[in-house]
């Protein structure tokens, strides 16, 4: 199967486009498509976080779980919103602890592109979701797709940060080899429970200290 895929990431992810789970993948989209469902996002942007920080290029994970699911949101990229588009609650909430912890203007727009430029790689562990329907794809096969992607950056790189905010996003800490990265866990940035510990982390500045102690260029976190 053909891809359309950063080439960088083609290579890592060739062995998967030709397994059955993601042969399943593109059945069921295709199939739900065919009915007449709206599935966010786009088919131009569902590899868009690959397509913006390429495999060779990643410093920073950032795990989200699912796609958002109301028009003109999703693009591809975990807890971004497509410029125009009001940020969501969580987003803002990373807004705050992100001005808190380093001084960073809070932006007017919910678009998290230029992170994603400078090596943060946002991936969502479903890659699609049915408009008004979250999580409605999260057991079609995309959550093998996804932990592969991330085993494959902690066997293949290293000194990569990898942040995992809520408990969905700790349960892949396992697939993470730790002697060899960054691991920053916090609870989710949603108003249920950014108060129980989001606020404080200070992630955006531990991740730079980290990089910096690697000889790495840190992230300039402004939008």
């Amino acid at each position: 199967m053909d891809v359309k895929i950063e080439p960088s990431w083609k290579e890592v992810l060739k062995d998967e486009f030709s397994k059955p789970y993601f042969q399943h993948i593109v059945l069921h989209i295709k199939t739900e498509k065919s009915q007449g469902k709206t599935i966010y996002p786009p088919g131009s942007l569902i590899f868009n976080a690959f397509n913006t920080t390429a495999f060779d290029k990643v410093k920073v994970v950032i795990l989200g779980q699912d796609p958002y699911h109301g028009p003109g949101q999703a693009h591809g990229l975990c807890f971004s919103v497509q410029h125009g588009v009001p940020p969501p609650p969580s987003l803002i909430n990373i807004y705050k602890e992100l001005h808190a912890d380093t001084g960073v203007s809070i932006p007017n727009h919910g678009n998290l592109t230029r992170w994603a430029e400078q090596g943060v790689f946002l991936l969502n562990a479903s890659l699609t979701v049915r408009a008004a329907e979250p999580m409605s794809h999260a057991r079609i096969g995309w959550a093998e797709f996804t932990d592969t992607v991330i085993k494959k950056i902690s066997t293949l790189k290293s000194n990569i940060v990898f942040i995992l905010w809520g408990k969905f996003a700790q349960e892949k800490r396992s697939l993470i080899d730790e002697n060899n990265h960054c691991i920053l866990r916090s609870v989710h940035p949603s108003p249920l429970s950014a108060n129980a510990g989001f606020f404080g982390c200070k992630h955006f500045s531990k991740t730079n200290e980290y990089l910096v102690s690697k000889g790495i260029d840190p992230i300039d976190w402004t939008l």
